[in-house]
């Protein structure tokens, strides 16, 4: 008898050892919490979570648990983030600040991550419309208490270490998240030591010109669980849209000229200009002709926007693009430099790249779609020529100075 208790025994421990080995249950994954807003005292805490910003941050508060209760919401009512649930009735708020600080929680693993082996680990994630909360540089600089909006896009790090809030090594980072619908983000662990300790972290999308009030979103994170780690793998994320056109070689031969340009189709659809039932294209940029403008004359081209920090164009940007295109394709002998501006607060040889970078991403649209090469030219001027006079807490004066503009080389003869 005793033989088989003890075989009994053998087997429910190898069992156990391997189920805790082959997936790690985290407590509370879905931040199950009475949603409150965190204070610096008398903060009721997040069950199975520590604040991480208590330790880097102490001045700051801690994180908040969402969403507010319909019965309790109003137009002034703190974050006035409403957004359901993904899992469960509440979901974990972390957000980035102006005054560069951030928002991080932590746990022990009841099991450990292993050098060598491989994860996989799932979480959902979302950007509210509204997250109403309170600047601290406005506070500071200002003497203001007026609240801003935390909607700026941030990135999720997970973090592995061997004690609490440990960021001994970055395991996986999300993209920026602006997604306003909950999206299952899936990620491969690859630990190069042993870990007791996750994080999980928001922070600023890098590279930065500088800190912004931004949120995200989390909740139902999935266990743990150990894969083989030659598996192919395939991170479940919803596909981004491309927001920037392919990077072209740009040749010394024009290219043909396209009519009527619509993003998204595979060819353009030529128009008939003796048929008077179809829209002609416009020969104006900004309001202005061909009569109205002068050899040297500068133009802002307006509704331009990029990613932070890069020469990705964003797709709200095309129709102002197309715009300048059909101005360009209707005035042949118009030659043109697109100059790229940023605002003054960053270094030097960082702004004159990146002008440079997003005034060539102007150029390149522009030859893409079929204005000859030698009509285009472009320069990055960086911090060089502010139309306003600006500083890191002026966003208003930051956004006049960050611009690309159009200068006007030659009009034929």
């Amino acid at each position: 008898m005793s033989k088989l208790l003890n075989i009994v025994i053998a087997i429910l421990i190898y069992t156990l050892s391997f189920g805790q080995g082959d997936e790690i249950i985290l407590s509370n994954p879905s931040f199950e919490e009475v949603p409150h807003q965190g204070v610096s005292t008398l903060d009721p805490g997040i069950r199975g979570w520590y604040d991480c910003g208590s330790l880097q941050f102490p001045a700051e508060s801690p994180p908040d648990i969402h969403p507010v209760p319909s019965q309790l919401y109003d137009k002034n009512s703190y974050w006035q983030v409403t957004k359901e649930a993904h899992d469960g009735d509440t979901y974990l708020g972390l957000v980035v600040r102006d005054n560069d600080s951030w928002e991080s929680v932590s746990q022990r693993l009841p099991s450990t991550l292993y050098a060598g082996s491989c994860y996989e680990v799932s979480l959902f994630l979302v950007q509210s419309e509204r997250y109403i909360s309170g600047s601290k540089e406005l506070r500071d600089k200002y003497q203001s208490n007026q609240l801003v909006n935390y909607t700026e896009p941030a990135v999720l790090r997970i973090w592995a270490g061997t004690g609490v809030c440990g960021r001994q090594e970055k395991l996986a980072e999300s993209r920026p998240v602006g997604n306003t619908k909950w999206e299952k983000n899936t990620f491969k662990l690859e630990p190069t030591r042993d870990y007791n300790y996750i994080t999980l972290e928001a922070f600023y999308e890098v590279p930065v010109l500088f800190a912004y009030n931004g949120h995200i979103l989390v909740d139902n994170i999935s266990s743990i669980k150990e894969i083989p780690c030659n598996d192919l793998y395939v991170v479940e994320t919803k596909p981004e849209i491309k927001k920037s056109t392919p990077k072209t070689n740009r040749t010394s031969q024009p290219k043909p000229k396209q009519n009527n340009v619509v993003l998204g189709q595979s060819s353009p659809t030529s128009i008939d200009y003796n048929n008077t039932n179809q829209p002609k294209k416009p020969k104006k940029v900004s309001g202005l002709g061909f009569k109205e403008i002068s050899k040297g004359q500068i133009i802002t081209i307006e509704n331009l926007y990029f990613n932070m920090d890069k020469s990705e164009i964003k797709e709200e940007s095309f129709k102002e693009l197309n715009t300048v295109y059909n101005f360009l394709d209707s005035n042949d002998d118009v030659v043109v430099e697109i100059g790229g501006h940023t605002n003054t607060v960053p270094p030097k040889d960082f702004c004159m790249r990146l002008s440079k970078e997003r005034a060539k991403a102007v150029a390149d649209y522009l030859v893409d779609q079929g204005i000859p090469e030698y009509r285009i030219k472009y320069k990055g001027y960086g911090k060089s020529k502010p139309i306003v006079e600006d500083d890191k807490y002026d966003m208003k004066a930051r956004q006049k100075n960050q611009r690309v503009e159009i200068k006007i080389l030659d009009l034929g003869e």
